[in-house]
C-alpha cells in the first residue's frame, strides 16, 4: 500500500477532525482525495507538520491528526522530544513512513536502514508509540481517537506516488478557512 491508498483508506476516519498535512505530495494527495476546511495543507516548511499540529493541540480542545512523514519528522526530530515531554491528549501524529523523500524523487531515507521512528518516539518520551503497517493503520487511528490519548503512529507503507495536481488554493485561502474551524475555541 502507497501513501494516496493509505491516505483514501482512513479519510472516513480523519474527515470530522483537525488534519495538519506535510508538504508537497501528502498534502496534494489528501487535497485530490478530498479537499475539507478542517485539513490544513503544508505548502513549505519541510520538518514542521508535526511541530505545528503539536502547538494546535495544546492551544485549543479538539483532535488534531498530524499527517506527517519519516523525511520530514527526520528533518527536525526534536518535535519528538517536545511532544514526548508534554502532554496533549488531542494529539495524534502519524507518520507515513514509506522509507523514501516522496516529494523530492523517492531518494531513501535512513528509515529504509537501520533507523526506527517507533523506538526514536519511544526513547523521547512518547509512551502511547505503535508501527504497524498500512493497512492496520484505520484500526489503530479510530482507536487512537476513542482513546483521547496523545499517540505516535507509525505506518509502514511502500514508497510511490500518484500524480495528482498540485493544490490551486492560495495560502492565505487555506489558513483562513481552517481558522474558521476553530475560532470557537
Amino acid at each position: 500500500m502507497i501513501r494516496y491508498e493509505l491516505l483514501k483508506s482512513i479519510l472516513p476516519i480523519i474527515r470530522d477532525h483537525l488534519v495538519v498535512c506535510n508538504i508537497g505530495a501528502p498534502s496534494q494527495e489528501l487535497y485530490a482525495l478530498d479537499d475539507q476546511e478542517t485539513n490544513f495543507y503544508m505548502l513549505g516548511t519541510m520538518g514542521l507538520c508535526s511541530s505545528i499540529g503539536f502547538g494546535l493541540a495544546l492551544a485549543q480542545e479538539k483532535t488534531v491528526i498530524a499527517i506527517d512523514g519519516d523525511g520530514s519528522v527526520l528533518t527536525n526530530l526534536a518535535t519528538l522530544s517536545t511532544i514526548g515531554n508534554h502532554q496533549a491528549d488531542n494529539f495524534i501524529l502519524l507518520i507515513v513512513d514509506n522509507g523514501s523523500y516522496g516529494s523530492t524523487g523517492d531518494q531513501p531515507t535512513y528509515t529504509s536502514g537501520r533507523t526506527s521512528l517507533a523506538k526514536v518516539a519511544a526513547a523521547c518520551g512518547c509512551e502511547n508509540t505503535a508501527s504497524v503497517p498500512a493497512e492496520n493503520v484505520g484500526e489503530v487511528l479510530r482507536e487512537a481517537i476513542a482513546m483521547r490519548r496523545q499517540s505516535v503512529i507509525i505506518a509502514e507503507c511502500q514508497s510511490g506516488n500518484v500524480d495528482v495536481p498540485v493544490i490551486d488554493l492560495d495560502p492565505v485561502n487555506i489558513i483562513e478557512r481552517f481558522k474558521t474551524q476553530i475560532q470557537d475555541i
